[in-house]
């Protein structure tokens, strides 16, 4: 299960390589994209905690908006019922206004959540409560 915290920022490396060789075979001659999406790659770009990330987060909302406020939340998950459900049981209660949208391929679908909160305190906790519960999500 995937550890409360920040949104994961994607970083891609891109390099192009002209030739390469492994024990004596030639590798394609021009291979443009290899990914890492390295862990400790990505966090040495970016070297918040999970605290220091709500931290800021919550200095932001206090600064840009007067409480309480309406908050947009945006969630991608794999295309699923049972998790859209998840996202939803978790705003049940709070009058919040709920879209969906699939990719084009299907494979995902983006979760939109429109709803009026009374501080930054409640958008982060929903936030982490989200991460928690819902496997795979990845949080806008």
């Amino acid at each position: 299960m995937p550890v409360p915290g920040p949104p994961m920022s994607n970083t891609f490396w891109v390099f192009k390589i002209d030739h390469l060789k492994v024990k004596g075979c030639n590798l394609l001659k021009s291979i443009y994209t290899v990914i890492f999406a390295v862990k400790e790659l990505i966090l040495m770009s970016d070297k918040k905690t999970p605290e220091q990330f709500y931290a800021k987060l919550k200095t932001q909302l206090e600064e840009s908006s007067k409480w309480p406020s309406d908050y947009l939340y945006k969630f991608i998950v794999p295309s699923s019922n049972e998790k859209i459900a998840e996202i939803e049981e978790i705003f049940d209660g709070l009058n919040a206004k709920i879209t969906t949208k699939d990719s084009s391929k299907g494979k995902y679908t983006s979760v939109s959540i429109a709803v009026k909160l009374d501080s930054p305190d409640q958008v982060i906790a929903k936030y982490k409560e989200v991460g928690a519960r819902v496997e795979g999500v990845i949080s806008l």
